[in-house]
């Protein structure tokens, strides 16, 4: 019988986006899948898998896990799928595991509910929680133009808009209070949208693992933004000797963010905007980031993500040595067009050896669109490079767009 840790994983997400961590992961632990379907590329990585009709109510969950669990235990559970987390923090407290606190996971998927607990302890945009669009031109004007318009519990940046006038509130607030995910979750309905100030500077992101309350920030993430006056996410760069690791006004904002949150264990994305006035709080989000940020700090550290958030979710110490100092980026690619029926998508030109991937995501007949008719979920193609400085891998990529062919079929 084996001697591997047991680690129950809900959901897995798109191939391209999570395969890297579900490998890692299955070299030192037998996985065991709860998901909506049968596995497909999956099965290769997993000691077992259970099909539900869903994964998103935790409290029906449960019965299937003590089920699992009564053939032999079960040392962690872990989901790194925003939709999922707050119900797999349900099973894990059935099981008496760690991260098992649904209300601490709902605090942070719950964005209005994390400006209310960091209220007066944590540097943070104004913040208030409205159901009209009467609500929100008053919250805008009080607060001062341009706002900053989210809905209260989406991730990446689906739904947000920068709001420059007040003659544009109206239309800006039907497109973020109409925006829906697959997501059937619910959350505030009296006060669904956030009117947020509009503060500037630099956005990062840091992925941190979280042990009895000590954060331990492991990657910086340094975001490119486009398509204003949304705010859709078209790269990141990372970089192993990112001196905000170690700054102590960062580290100290993520300490104070994760107490008073009450967050003690698991792993953490946590985004700040790097303000004149210091890092202010835009968000925190209980699983491992996307966009493939997990993915580049490996390449740029050499430690492991998967196997980290495995092993905290086990409650065994995670190996987060760095073993290399690089530095990492991935670019993101759209159509041109709304409604666009892909052909094909491919990448064309010589090799370049500081090219990690070049992956075409979009399928033929995908119909697709750019922000903000579509959103992550209508990227086409992606790039990662490694390099020695920010600079050296935007030249990769730039080179790497340069050759992206895209056909479009006949719908």
């Amino acid at each position: 019988m084996s001697t591997r840790p047991l680690l129950l994983l809900v959901a897995t997400g798109l191939r391209a986006y999570r395969e890297y961590l579900l490998r890692a992961i299955a070299a030192e632990y037998r996985v065991h899948l709860f998901h909506t379907a049968e596995p497909t590329w999956e099965r290769e990585h997993l000691d077992g898998f259970t099909v539900l009709p869903n994964t998103w109510d935790g409290p029906a969950m449960v019965a299937a896990a003590l089920e699992l669990a009564e053939r032999g235990p079960i040392d962690g559970v872990l989901s790194w799928d925003e939709g999922r987390i707050h119900a797999a923090s349900f099973v894990a407290g059935a099981l008496g595991l760690r991260n098992g606190d649904p209300a601490v996971i709902w605090r942070l998927r719950d964005k209005g509910q994390t400006r209310a607990a960091l209220a007066g302890r944590v540097r943070q945009p104004r913040s208030v929680p409205v159901r009209t669009v009467g609500q929100a031109r008053e919250a805008a004007r009080r607060i001062g133009y341009p706002v900053i318009l989210k809905p209260r519990g989406y991730g990446a940046s689906v739904g947000v808009v920068r709001v420059a006038h007040d003659d544009d509130l109206a239309r800006w607030y039907a497109f973020t209070s109409g925006t829906t995910l697959p997501d059937p979750v619910v959350f505030d309905s009296d006060h669904p949208v956030l009117v947020e100030e509009c503060v500037t500077g630099e956005e990062i992101s840091v992925d941190s693992v979280v042990v009895d309350g000590e954060v331990t920030p492991l990657y910086v993430a340094r975001k490119v933004v486009g398509y204003p006056p949304h705010a859709e996410e078209i790269g990141h760069y990372v970089d192993a000797a990112d001196p905000l690791l170690t700054d102590p006004a960062l580290t100290d904002a993520l300490r104070r963010t994760h107490a008073a949150l009450g967050f003690r264990d698991g792993w953490t994305h946590t985004e700040f905007m790097l303000t004149d006035d210091g890092p202010s709080l835009i968000e925190v989000n209980g699983r491992l980031g996307g966009d493939l940020i997990p993915y580049l700090g490996m390449l740029a550290t050499g430690t492991d993500p998967g196997l980290a958030a495995a092993a905290v979710a086990c409650g065994r110490p995670p190996d987060v040595t760095p073993t290399r100092r690089r530095v990492s980026g991935v670019r993101f690619f759209y159509a041109d067009e709304d409604d666009t029926t892909i052909g094909s998508v491919h990448f064309t030109g010589p090799p370049q050896p500081q090219i990690d991937l070049a992956v075409a995501v979009a399928q033929p007949g995908a119909v697709v669109s750019p922000p903000p008719k579509g959103s992550v979920w209508s990227r086409i193609a992606f790039v990662t490079a490694v390099g020695d400085s920010v600079d050296e891998c935007r030249q990769v990529l730039d080179t790497a767009a340069a050759g992206l062919r895209v056909t479009v079929a006949v719908p």
